[in-house]
C-alpha cells in the first residue's frame, strides 16, 4: 500500500482533473463536490474510490441518497464493480453498524440526525478507510431541517476526520441550499469543486466544471469542459498557450506551387496562421488542400477538421483535382476527422488538437471552417477568445494553421458574422470578378505578419491538373465592392490547359 503524507498529493482517478488540480487534492482534508443531479458527481466520485483501491487503499462509500443495487447499476453502466470498496447504506442499520444483515429497513428520514453521525462514525471505526465519499448532504439537510444544526454537524464530520489519514469527499446536490450554494459550507471544506450542466437549444447537453477554491495549490482557475462517457468523466483542462511555450525556428512552407508560394514571399512561415476568406466556390478549401498535399508528400503528419463538408465529398473533389489524398490516409500521414458541432464542446475541440500535435507531430492543421467551428460556441466573444489561445499553442508549437472563412453571399457586398482576421497572422482573399463573358477568380494578400507579401490582384485557376496563379491583373474597377471588374487586356488571362478537366 502506498504511504501518503499530508503533503503528497491525492489523485482523482481523473487525469484532467488531476491536471487542473496540480497533481490532485492534498491529502487528509476535507472537499466538497456538488452540482446539480445528473452533472457528474457519482460518476467522478466512484472513480476517486476505484483509484485508491487501485493503490491498494480501503475505500468506503458512504450513501444516503441511493441504495447499493442503485450504485452498482452507475458502476456497471461504466464497466465497473463497487465490490472493490466498502459501501454502508442507511437501509440496512445493522450492516451499518457490522451486525448480520437484518430485515428492518431504517430510513434516514425515520432516524434523528445525531444517530445518523454516530453510524457514520462506527462505519470509518471499522473500516479506517484512507478515503471516504459521503453521498449526499441533501439528506443531511433534511435530517437537521435547520440550517445552524446541520452546520454544527458538517463541522463535527470535519473534527472527526482531522488528525486521521483519511481524504473525505462530500457530495451535494444543492438541493435546499440557500440560493444553490451553502457558502458556509464552502468555507468548511479545503476545496471545492463544482460540476454544470448546460442545456443549449439544440444539440447535446454541455458538462463543465470549475474549482471553486483549492487551499495552498494554484489551479487552473475558470471553467473545463468535460463529458461523461464508458469509463470516467473526460475531463478536458482549458487550454493556456503560455504553458507549452517552446522555441520554434520559422521557416517557409511551401504549397508546391511556385506562383502561389510568392505571394507571401516563399510561402507562410511555419507556427504561422492563415486566413483563407472569400464567397463559396472561390476556392479557399483547395488552396488549403495545395498546402496539405505538398506537406505529405514531404511527409509531414497533417489533420484536416472537417466542420461543414463530408469526408467521402471532399476526397472526391480533392481527387478531381489531381490530389490522392486517400493514399496518405492509407499510410498515416493524414488525418480528416468529421466534427459534429451540435455534439463537441470547445475544449473537447482544443483537446483533440492537442492529442494531434503531441501524439502524431502534426505540422499542418486546417480548419474547415470557423462557421462550424461558431456553431459549437454559444457565445462569438468567447469563440474568439478560445481561438486565440489554441492559436497561440500552435504558433508556439510550430504548427501551420490553415483557418477557413466562408463570407455571406457569392457577388456585391459581403460579409462575415466572425471577424477572425486580425487574430490570423495572414489572411489570403479570394473572389470572382467578371472578365470577356466570363466569372473568374482573383487571389490577393491582404496582410502577412511573417514577412512581406504581395499586393497586386492576381487570377486563379483551379482544374484537373492543380492550382495556377497568374499574372498579376493591374486594370480592375470595383475591387472594394465585393464585385471586381476587369476592364484590362485580355492577355494577363489564364485559359485551359490542354487536358485539364
Amino acid at each position: 500500500m502506498t504511504i501518503v503524507t499530508d503533503k503528497d498529493p491525492v489523485s482523482t482517478g481523473n487525469d484532467g482533473l488531476d491536471l487542473i488540480l496540480k497533481g490532485g487534492l492534498p491529502a487528509n482534508r476535507m472537499y466538497l463536490l456538488e452540482g446539480a443531479p445528473g452533472s457528474g458527481k457519482t460518476t467522478l466520485a466512484l472513480q476517486f474510490l476505484r483509484e485508491g483501491v487501485r493503490l491498494g487503499e480501503p475505500a468506503l462509500y458512504i450513501t444516503l441518497s441511493e441504495t447499493r443495487d442503485e450504485l452498482a447499476t452507475v458502476a456497471g453502466s461504466h464497466g465497473w464493480s463497487i465490490d472493490d470498496f466498502e459501501v454502508f447504506e442507511f437501509n440496512a442499520a445493522e450492516d451499518a453498524l457490522g451486525g448480520e444483515r437484518g430485515q428492518s429497513i431504517i430510513h434516514p428520514w425515520e432516524m434523528e440526525l445525531g444517530e445518523t453521525v454516530k453510524l457514520i462514525r462506527a462505519e470509518v471505526e471499522r473500516v479506517k478507510p484512507r478515503r471516504v465519499v459521503f453521498d449526499s448532504l441533501s439528506e443531511m439537510r433534511l435530517l437537521a431541517q435547520e440550517s445552524l444544526r446541520f452546520r454544527r454537524q458538517i463541522l463535527a464530520i470535519k473534527q472527526f476526520f482531522a488528525g486521521r489519514d483519511t481524504t473525505v469527499l462530500l457530495v451535494d446536490d444543492l438541493s435546499g441550499a440557500e440560493n444553490g450554494r451553502d457558502s458556509h459550507l464552502h468555507s468548511l471544506c479545503h476545496g471545492v469543486i463544482t460540476l454544470e450542466r448546460l442545456t443549449l437549444d439544440f444539440g447535446a447537453a454541455r458538462r463543465r466544471l470549475q474549482v471553486q477554491k483549492l487551499r495552498g495549490v494554484a489551479f487552473t482557475a475558470g471553467y473545463h469542459d468535460f463529458t461523461i462517457r464508458k469509463g470516467g468523466l473526460e475531463v478536458y483542462p482549458r487550454l493556456i498557450a503560455a504553458d507549452y511555450h517552446a522555441d520554434v525556428k520559422a521557416v517557409p512552407v511551401s504549397s508546391g506551387v511556385k506562383a502561389l508560394d510568392d505571394l507571401l514571399a516563399g510561402g507562410p512561415l511555419s507556427g504561422t496562421s492563415v486566413l483563407l476568406t472569400g464567397p463559396a466556390g472561390s476556392g479557399k478549401t483547395t488552396i488549403a488542400l495545395q498546402y496539405v498535399w505538398a506537406a505529405c508528400e514531404r511527409g509531414e503528419p497533417c489533420t484536416i477538421y472537417q466542420f461543414d463538408e463530408r469526408v467521402s465529398t471532399l476526397l472526391i473533389r480533392a481527387r478531381a483535382f489531381g490530389f490522392d489524398l486517400q493514399r496518405h490516409i492509407d499510410e498515416g500521414r493524414l488525418l480528416i476527422r468529421q466534427i459534429d458541432p451540435a455534439e463537441i464542446s470547445p475544449g473537447e475541440f482544443a483537446s483533440n488538437v492537442r492529442h494531434e500535435i503531441e501524439q502524431r507531430g502534426v505540422r499542418m492543421l486546417v480548419i474547415d471552417s470557423l462557421n462550424g467551428y461558431l456553431a459549437a460556441m454559444p457565445q462569438e466573444q468567447q469563440l474568439i477568445l478560445q481561438m486565440h489561445e489554441l492559436l497561440s499553442y500552435l504558433s508556439q508549437q510550430g504548427v501551420v494553421t490553415f483557418l477557413i472563412n466562408p463570407q455571406h453571399g457569392l457577388v456585391g457586398s459581403m460579409s462575415t458574422s466572425l471577424n477572425i482576421s486580425y487574430v490570423a497572422d495572414a489572411v489570403i482573399l479570394l473572389r470572382f470578378f467578371e472578365a470577356g463573358g466570363r466569372i473568374r477568380k482573383a487571389i490577393s494578400i491582404i496582410k502577412n505578419r511573417g514577412g512581406q507579401h504581395e499586393d497586386a490582384i492576381r487570377e486563379l485557376r483551379i482544374d484537373g491538373t492543380g492550382v495556377r496563379v497568374g499574372e498579376p491583373l493591374a486594370a480592375f474597377r470595383g475591387v472594394l465592392t465585393g464585385t471586381p471588374e476587369y476592364t484590362g487586356s485580355a492577355l494577363p488571362l489564364m485559359e485551359d490547359r490542354p487536358g485539364a478537366a
